[in-house]
């Protein structure tokens, strides 16, 4: 196999401190090994084609399971690696990507916005990437904070943050902090197939039952019905709501759009196990992908209120930055029959471009489709009778944790 350094343009190089967008959550940098092969995908180019430095294709039997297409390096790094054959079949021999998980050496668990179009002002981030793969992911460019690809590594090189919940209880404890909602799923799944084994949110849960912290949940994973302990309990003080994200209710459908996300019926049958047992639940059809999966609308609403579910949310897909050629590649590649419908119809919705960052349009579009969508959207939940009444979690019975010593902090 033959490699390819080609250096990236000024434009598409690493930015100044000035200019470069802030982490979300402060972090010790971590020590990165090289990608499998070190490089951005395993297309059969030759060395000379930079045109799809975005969309060099990994071999399939590399990627199996994976969501993302391609591994391009990240929009910060100054040069990029393209492997390609170089006629020996080489290229066979690059191992398949594996999940790997770092230790995500975060100093703080809050991460604070200031964004007026979404419901919270803080929110926890268990993990760094998201093994679920869901191609539309927004939080994919994160990984580029990183010096990792927001393709394939995105979905197999992840990082844990093992001291969130002794972090959480210390922010909590500060005198100077005020309870409000923490939202939790709302960049990557906290209910991710690694959870199993560090069980980092069951901590955190552990954490504000025992605060009595309110708290707000998005998954995708029936996973979350582990927790079903902690979460009837806070729930009987009004202390949480879970939302389950359902795209569609094609299986097939499903796992091309999310490879390793629980199936629609088990997500359904999770909203129903939670309802039972008196946890508030909430479905989000989201994201709405045009000629893709907007034809499942009424019916995910409806199965959720059979599930037991009170309120409902949607969102329009947004592609933002890497997320615009990796979900530009994969509608190509697995529906080539309506892809240049697909993506004329995200611009309409996005005045014209792939993606309008502006707060109040990134997530709900404008123009004649976003505004039919957002119709019947309302028109079903109006006819199901979801969304009658919006719960409001309790922050009023927040308790600061206790010090680990009962002496008199003088200097507190």
């Amino acid at each position: 196999m033959a490699k390819s350094l080609v250096t990236k343009s000024p434009m598409e190089s690493s930015p100044t401190a000035a200019n470069r967008p802030p982490v979300q959550s402060p972090t010790a940098s971590p020590t990165l090994p090289p990608s499998p092969a070190g490089e951005m995908g395993a297309g059969r180019g030759t060395a000379d084609d930079t045109s799809g430095l975005l969309g060099v294709a990994v071999e399939f039997e590399r990627r199996r399971g994976r969501g993302a297409l391609s591994n391009a390096s990240g929009r910060y790094e100054p040069a990029a690696r393209i492997a390609f054959d170089d006629g020996w079949r080489s290229l066979d021999e690059l191992p398949p990507f594996k999940t790997t998980v770092q230790t995500d050496a975060t100093r703080k668990i809050i991460t604070r916005n200031q964004s007026p179009d979404i419901g919270f002002d803080r929110s926890i981030n268990p993990y760094r990437g998201c093994e679920h793969g869901c191609i539309y992911c927004f939080a994919r460019p994160t990984h580029a904070y990183l010096g990792l690809s927001p393709g394939l590594d995105f979905e197999s090189r992840l990082f844990v943050k093992p001291e969130a919940a002794e972090l959480l209880e210390k922010e909590l404890a500060d005198p100077k902090y005020s309870p409000r909602v923490i939202a939790i799923g709302t960049n990557t799944d906290p209910y991710q197939p690694i959870e199993r084994r560090y069980q980092v949110m069951r901590r955190i849960l552990e954490v504000l039952d025992k605060c009595s912290h309110p708290v707000g949940i998005v998954t995708k994973s029936a996973l979350v019905l582990r927790d079903l302990d902690i979460l009837a309990r806070m729930a009987q003080r009004n202390l949480v709501k879970v939302a389950l994200s359902v795209t569609t209710l094609d299986p097939q459908l499903a796992r091309t759009m999310e490879p390793r996300a629980a199936t629609p019926m088990r997500r359904l049958e999770t909203l129903r196990r939670l309802s039972q047992a008196g946890v508030p639940t909430a479905v989000m059809v989201a994201p709405i992908v045009p000629a893709i999966n907007d034809m499942d609308i009424e019916r995910i609403l409806e199965a959720a209120k059979v599930a037991g579910v009170k309120e409902a949310g949607y969102v329009l897909l947004r592609l933002p930055l890497e997320v615009r050629d990796l979900f530009h590649e994969w509608v190509k590649a697995n529906f080539p029959d309506r892809a240049d419908k697909v993506i004329k119809i995200v611009r309409e919705t996005q005045g014209g471009k792939d993606y309008d960052s502006r707060w109040f349009t990134r997530q709900k579009g404008k123009g004649p489709y976003a505004w039919l969508i957002g119709r019947r959207f309302q028109l079903t939940c109006e006819k199901l009778g979801l969304n009658e009444r919006k719960l409001s979690l309790d922050a009023s019975r927040f308790t600061p944790p206790r010090p680990d010593s009962d002496q008199f902090q003088l200097f507190a």
